[in-house]
């Protein structure tokens, strides 16, 4: 492995120990969170590293300090005092803040990442606290090269960078997206195992068209209407060419662009650098995953299904996407798939037109599917199209609170004995049906699963666990593969085996009723999600490391995953390669 930093590097001794080299003392290492250790620094690393008499007198050990810390945790009145709190500690101490959330994960993560991330983002400014990450705008971008020289981690290998156009249901929030890149990547260590000192998040300033943000006084980004085509996308252009000159082997996350440019941006360069857009391909691998389960467990074939996805965007046209290609190996041909898959949008159902997105054309259907049908506007809604389609899967993706009504759910309920319905959108506040409702609505017959967490469900004395299909189940493990791979490109192939990997693990590991794991399970899926889609990249040219064709992929996986333990601390003057 290549260096970490100028200032700290991981080392082995003559006695294989392994240890943290580094090239500063005092106050300076104190306010370094990569490799401070606070209390936990020993009395002769206090003397040898100029910190004798800068902390408390007790050593505690990395247990003591998450213990005390989760004391804490559990005093702060509301989500965002708790999301704040966690972030402090990250910018403080990285190994703390990740035994903290590793520990009591199923509880933190919906306050690292959704829905509390969503309050974050809105509120970015007026909580920031201290710089993390990187942010690239019209005023710096011809010295992206340069910033990217100068940041302290020299090998970063994972980049979750987004725009902030598309927040999850909330939309343009300017240079608040910088906050749910942070969140994605604490996810992709905690859950991933991916060491923290090689990934990066990055805001793209392009500027904003949310009012509200253009007249806060206290707004920190560029206070200037968006980049359209031309503009945005030589922008965008120099941020991936200096990725490629500083960073050769990093993967990028696209995420949270809309729909506008999310597609344009995948399609210019999937073939210049490995990169992929979890809105769109790790959505759609979640959701076709979750299909897959819920199948095995009615005793159904995915190919037996009529699927309606509410909602156009990056979300719902990749989950089609994904669906498609699952579809397609399924031995469907294109016709019996435009039989069986709907795309529902703010319009209706998505029809063949000449001034249609060219994202959407594969989705649409021909007039006279529905010319039969009593329909009261050009193109059919929601409740028309259930009515006159019978679909047994209902998926949302349109951020349309409420949309999945009483009248709809009774209507597929009538038709099929226990329909699918995954409302998805998030945050809790954009999802399209409570699911308390569906279970009520179709008499807990229905298959139910949500995009953001919500409390189990008790009716007529029955508790039903509602499962969260969270994106965490797909993209660490993917990213992951893709870094040890070091993998030249993120194929359709490899996006495709992360959802059969992850079917395949629910199949295996999950209770009979559930459609997705509990969160607690994160590392275990997205290593077996790594090594399965590492698999897939070695095996079809994708992956760089062709060494790694003959060995044991599990073993050499679990081996490579980043854990937050403290090493012993040394003091080295220069830490060259």
């Amino acid at each position: 492995m290549a260096k970490l930093s100028n200032y700290f590097d991981y080392r082995v001794d003559a006695q294989g120990q392994r240890y943290m080299a580094v090239s500063i003392k005092g106050m300076t290492l104190l306010r370094f969170p990569a490799a401070n250790k606070g209390t936990a620094f020993t009395l002769q690393e206090r003397i040898e590293l100029d910190l004798d008499g800068l902390l408390p007198p007790l050593v505690t050990t990395l247990e003591e300090q998450v213990d005390r810390l989760y004391t804490s945790y559990k005093k702060q009145v509301d989500a965002i005092s708790k999301y704040q709190f966690l972030r402090a500690i990250q910018d403080r101490s990285a190994v703390l803040f990740y035994a903290l959330l590793e520990k009591h994960l199923e509880e933190m993560i919906p306050i690292v990442y959704t829905p509390t991330i969503g309050l974050a983002v809105q509120q970015f400014s007026s909580l920031y606290r201290t710089a993390r990450g990187l942010t690239l705008s019209p005023q710096n971008i011809a010295r992206a090269e340069t910033i990217m020289q100068k940041y302290p981690l020299i090998d970063v290998r994972m980049i979750v960078v987004t725009d902030a156009s598309a927040i999850l249901g909330i939309g343009d929030q300017g240079m608040g997206g910088l906050s749910i890149c942070i969140g994605k990547l604490s996810l992709y260590t905690v859950g991933g195992g991916l060491s923290p000192f090689q990934s990066l998040p990055i805001n793209l300033d392009v500027g904003t068209n949310r009012e509200e943000l253009l007249d806060d006084p206290h707004y920190l980004g560029i206070r200037q209407r968006r980049l359209e085509r031309e503009e945005y996308f030589a922008l965008v252009d120099q941020f991936v060419s200096a990725v490629r000159k500083v960073w050769p082997k990093a993967i990028i996350q696209w995420e949270d662009f809309t729909k506008d440019v999310a597609f344009d941006v995948l399609s210019r360069y999937q073939n210049q650098l490995p990169c992929f857009n979890d809105d769109i391909q790790g959505t759609g691998a979640m959701v076709l995953a979750g299909l897959l389960a819920a199948c095995q467990r009615k005793g159904e074939q995915l190919a037996d299904q009529k699927i309606i996805i509410t909602g156009a965007g990056a979300g719902g046209i990749g989950v089609a996407s994904i669906i498609r290609l699952g579809l397609l190996n399924a031995g469907l041909t294109d016709q019996q798939i435009k039989q069986r898959l709907f795309v529902i949008d703010i319009n209706g159902l998505i029809l063949e037109e000449e001034a249609l997105e060219h994202y959407k054309q594969p989705f649409a259907q021909s007039p006279a599917l529905f010319a039969s049908w009593p329909i009261k506007g050009n193109s059919p809604d929601l409740l028309e199209a259930v009515t006159h389609l019978q679909p047994n899967v209902l998926i949302g993706l349109s951020g349309c609170a409420g949309l999945f009504s009483q009248t709809v759910i009774e209507t597929i309920a009538s038709q099929h004995p226990q329909p699918i319905l995954f409302p998805l959108s998030n945050p809790n506040t954009h999802c399209e049906a409570d699911p308390a409702d569906l279970i009520r609505w179709t008499d807990g017959k229905a298959i139910i699963a949500t995009g953001s967490p919500f409390p189990d469900v008790i009716h007529n004395g029955k508790t039903y666990p509602i499962r969260q299909g969270n994106n965490a189940f797909i993209f660490p493990g993917l990213g992951l593969a893709a870094v040890i791979g070091e993998c030249h490109r993120i194929s359709d192939g490899m996006v495709l085996e992360s959802a059969y990997a992850l079917a395949d693990y629910i199949k295996a590991n999950a209770a009979d009723d559930d459609i997705y794991p509990p969160i607690q399970d994160l590392r275990k899926v997205s290593t077996y999600v790594a090594t399965r889609v590492l698999a897939k990249a070695l095996g079809e040219g994708s992956a760089g490391r062709t060494d790694l064709k003959n060995i044991n992929l599990m073993k050499y996986v679990e081996a490579n995953l980043w854990r937050a333990e403290y090493l012993p601390c040394k003091y080295i003057e220069e830490i060259a390669e």
